[in-house]
């Protein structure tokens, strides 16, 4: 008996001593940093729709000759999951209407980026001089920067919500090269 209560306190000691001596050894600690936050909103945002990078491709300069030429769009979506069935309103920056539902989400998205020199309706481009980028919703209304965007309805369970950015042609020097801009969003519920 007296060798079973020995053996126990042998363990002990070496359940109490072992993690002491493994912080000793180079390579056997690590740290998981945790941090999240809780919130409340209709719907949740896709993983995949918070960072994306739109290629524009190739735009040749013949075709944007002048002022207000446009090269072809091209679309980006925000996708969105788990909308639950919930009253929603929001009122329109633009027109003032009052846009609501008793069951479903409503939103609007504004987008947020330094705008071009020669027309403050597109957004500033790095890199070349003479071209700024349009933003449209799916309607073709004109996104305008740091403003909310039209009202939104989002279906109940998963939903996709389409805009377009398209090269256009400023008043300044055109030049050729690569560009490049940020454009940030910001979702919008009421």
């Amino acid at each position: 008996m007296k060798l079973q209560i020995v053996k126990g306190l042998g363990g002990l000691l070496l359940a109490i001593v072992g993690p002491a001596h493994a912080e000793d050894v180079e390579g056997m600690n690590g740290r998981l940093n945790v941090t999240g936050a809780m919130h409340e909103t209709p719907c949740s945002l896709e993983m995949t729709s918070l960072h994306q990078t739109i290629d524009l491709g190739a735009v040749s300069a013949s075709q944007l000759q002048r002022p207000g030429d446009q090269a072809k769009p091209v679309a980006f979506q925000l996708r969105f999951t788990d909308c639950q069935r919930t009253a929603g309103s929001i009122r329109s920056e633009r027109t003032g209407r009052l846009t609501w539902s008793a069951f479903q989400p409503v939103l609007s998205v504004a987008f947020f980026a330094p705008a071009d020199d020669e027309d403050s309706r597109l957004v500033k481009v790095q890199g070349v001089t003479g071209m700024g980028l349009q933003l449209t919703d799916a309607l073709g209304r004109d996104v305008q920067l740091g403003s909310r965007g039209e009202p939104l309805f989002l279906p109940l369970g998963s939903n996709t919500q389409t805009w377009l950015v398209q090269p256009t042609r400023t008043a300044a020097a055109l030049t050729s090269g690569a560009y490049r801009a940020v454009v940030d969003f910001r979702l919008n519920y009421e």
